[in-house]
């Protein structure tokens, strides 16, 4: 994901005129030719440029970055010279990729290291050598061992069978070394537990989301007691990741109502080399596992016991009706929290403060951020790939600005950076709206919508917040890629994978994409947006209805959503 520059006024200026001058020199014969030797020579440079700022197994791309450039003069669309005269606005931005050596180098060193590793292990290091030369460390990237550890203890009993120290602190913090006298003082952080207000999110989040950890995490697994509700995620062909996760949230319900341990199988999405190991066809290859490593065994244990079976100890997807799954009854376990749901959402400029489905819009969206709780390091890399194509060569300017000097860089970290800090999340550049855009075969279920009614809305935000100017735009759709170039005034960061042409299913897409990148780029899309500052979506549509039970979950809920359309349960 590659953010284009807007540029200050000269440079727009510059974009204009070059792009003015482009289009008058196709009406000349002679000029033509003179235009064709300009790109071959561009094609020329930008193959070798490539090669040094290459850096992640898919790339992300928009019209007027720099990366860009490298990328659509690259491949095939050398060979289109009305392509190439389309994209000449952004030359002036490889002339500064040539003048600003020290930022190329800061974007290099990131890029040619995180092309080691998507983890980001050896950019955090503070004696970080490249070329015989420090490199600050990316304020845009996420160490990602380091937070999968941290949250590791967060998702496991401590050693006396105690909750885990889900105190109001993240991070590192936990960890601090106490003196004597601030033990005696009585300083307990297992204690301090915190419920927490959930004036940023769904009514009662913070509560039932520590309640369902408890209920998927008993103190002893082989209790004989417990019982289990053992399930492969949803593989009908045609089902998309959207109507999988909203399946899940319903065998969930199942879980709590009929109070099993629910225990994940078989996830054909992550069925692809990406993930390794054990974490091959699990979901646990992108998001923590939905219980203990010890109950999964033993519901696998009893899973071979006939006993099991006929007292109803094991149950299975296929012990449940469709209607069951997908519209049973919600957890009753807290009371009815959807019917003081404040209407945030807006259709036709109205806020929609009741619907027929506010129980189950509440619980998908407690369930999913449960199941989505703690991410991977393979997915933590994947978000690392994305940041840095969307936001690296602006984060190389923002260290190069700050002019760090190399005896700060050698300092061990302070405990305010290694304890305090160790929860801040990665730099990206505010305030960012998501868009998202659901066209094709939709078409079969809902309302679908132009793209111009979705940036219809994109302005009514800016009017109310005019520094907004950065897109986060996801879609399957290549003729919503092409439009993008009609809004000159706004910032888009959008994946580099190739797109739908014309109404075919989203199963043909996304089996001509392969399994691997057909699952990787949406999720990465989808947990973008979900950190955006402001989202637009269409409620008819399973995934931005997700999308919005993520935000809403996660300390967005204040911020709104802007609908295209109501379908559905509206």
């Amino acid at each position: 994901m590659e953010g284009n520059g807007n540029g200050n006024g000269n440079g727009k200026s510059l974009e204009r005129m070059v792009s003015l001058k482009a289009l008058q020199m196709g009406n000349s014969f002679s000029c033509q030719i003179c235009v064709v030797g300009f790109l071959s020579g561009v094609c020329l440079t930008s193959l070798f440029l490539a090669a040094l700022t290459s850096f992640a197994s898919f790339q992300f791309a928009s019209p007027n970055s720099t990366s860009s450039f490298l990328n659509v003069f690259t491949g095939q669309e050398c060979d289109s010279k009305s392509q190439a005269v389309e994209r000449m606005v952004i030359s002036h931005n490889v002339i500064e990729v040539r003048v600003n050596d020290h930022v190329n180098s800061i974007y290099s060193a990131w890029s040619e290291m995180l092309n080691m590793s998507n983890t980001g292990q050896g950019l955090f290091s503070r004696d970080t050598i490249t070329d015989g030369s420090q490199v600050h460390r990316p304020p845009h990237l996420e160490n990602c061992k380091l937070t999968s550890e941290a949250n590791r203890l967060l998702d496991k009993r401590t050693e006396d069978a105690k909750l885990p120290p889900w105190t109001m602190w993240k991070g590192f913090l936990n960890n601090y070394p106490l003196s004597t006298k601030e033990q005696q003082q009585g300083y307990n952080g297992n204690q301090a537990i915190s419920k927490g207000s959930d004036e940023e999110n769904y009514p009662l989040t913070r509560k039932v989301q520590s309640d369902i950890w408890v209920h998927q995490h008993p103190v002893n697994c082989s209790d004989p007691n417990l019982r289990f509700l053992v399930t492969d995620w949803e593989r009908i062909p045609g089902f998309g990741m959207g109507a999988q996760f909203a399946g899940m949230s319903g065998l969930l319900a199942i879980a709590i109502n009929e109070k099993r341990i629910l225990v994940t199988n078989y996830y054909n999405r992550a069925d692809h080399n990406g993930c390794e190991g054990a974490s091959r066809s699990s979901w646990s290859c992108y998001f923590f596992p939905e219980t203990s490593q010890e109950c999964r065994d033993r519901a696998f244990e009893l899973m071979n016991e006939k006993g099991a079976w006929e007292n109803g100890v094991i149950t299975v997807k296929e012990n449940y009706t469709t209607k069951q799954i997908w519209t049973g009854p919600i957890p009753r376990v807290w009371g009815s929290p959807w019917t003081y749901i404040q209407p945030t959402t807006e259709v036709n400029g109205t806020l929609i403060g009741y619907h027929r489905k506010m129980d189950r819009r509440w619980w998908r969206a407690q369930a999913l951020r449960y199941l989505m709780r703690f991410r991977t390091e393979y997915t933590c890399g994947l978000l690392n790939a994305a940041r840095h194509s969307a936001f690296g060569w602006e984060a190389a300017e923002l260290v190069h600005s700050s002019r760090v000097s190399e005896f700060d860089m050698k300092d061990s970290p302070s405990a305010i950076e290694k304890y305090v800090w160790s929860n801040h999340e990665p730099w990206t550049p505010r305030p960012l709206l998501s868009v998202h855009v659901r066209m094709g075969d939709k078409a079969c279920e809902m309302k679908v919508v132009q793209f111009e009614e979705y940036m219809h809305l994109a302005d009514r935000i800016r009017h109310r917040f005019p520094h907004l100017k950065r897109i986060w735009l996801s879609t399957e759709m290549q003729e919503v890629i092409d439009k993008i170039k009609l809004y000159a005034n706004w910032k888009f960061y959008y994946s580099n994978v190739r797109r739908q042409l014309g109404n075919i299913t989203m199963a043909v897409y996304e089996a001509s994409l392969g399994r691997e990148t057909s699952t990787n780029y949406p999720l990465v899309n989808f947990l973008m947006a979900t950190e955006a500052d402001f989202f637009i979506g269409a409620l008819g549509s399973t995934w931005c209805f997700l999308i919005d039970g993520m935000r809403n979950t996660g300390g967005k809920v204040m911020a709104g959503y802007l609908s295209v359309n109501k379908d559905r349960f509206w």
